[in-house]
């Protein structure tokens, strides 16, 4: 029986990373763009769903913990997102493809939220419903990308080697 390379994790991991970045990256550009081109009052409607409307949050999801110290918060959620980052990197190659775009959008997210928020010790959202706390494009990638992750984990078994503990 052919064994696979040695390589064989690699490309997941680093696609993984890749996308993972580019989320990143787009968030924190349409962050700046917000914080450029929005006042803070009401602004444009997107497809009559969603308003742009500039907000910041000093807390986590839903504000909490908005009285806490920016370094704690800051601390907390560096390490949940090294260790999202290091069970990505591990999980990777076994995870099917919508697994991996999965923790891509939840490391993307997390990434983009860290990285705004060891800025000036806030988180930028600029998404407004209405009928749920203001948002931002970080924050759906991880709330997509948990679903996503979910769905696959509940249909997907991971291979035996990695049932038993070995590393893929």
């Amino acid at each position: 029986m052919p064994t696979a390379p040695a390589t064989a994790g690699t490309l997941p991991r680093w696609g993984v990373l890749a996308v993972a970045l580019a989320l990143t990256a787009a968030d924190l550009a349409l962050k700046a763009l917000a914080e450029d081109r929005l006042t803070g009052g009401p602004g444009p409607q997107l497809l009559g769903l969603l308003e742009l409307r500039l907000t910041y949050n000093p807390g986590v999801a839903f504000s909490l913990g908005a009285s806490m110290p920016a370094w704690v918060i800051v601390a907390v959620t560096g390490l949940i997102t090294a260790a999202l980052a290091a069970y990505a990197w591990y999980i990777a190659p076994a995870a099917p493809p919508l697994g991996r775009v999965g923790l891509a959008g939840m490391l993307g997210g997390a990434l983009a939220n860290l990285i705004d928020r060891g800025l000036d010790g806030v988180v930028t959202d600029y998404l407004h419903s209405g009928w749920w706390p203001t948002f931002n494009l970080a924050d759906a990638f991880i709330v997509g990308g948990a679903v996503l992750l979910v769905l696959t984990s509940a249909r997907h078994r991971a291979p035996e080697s990695m049932q038993r503990g070995k590393t893929p």
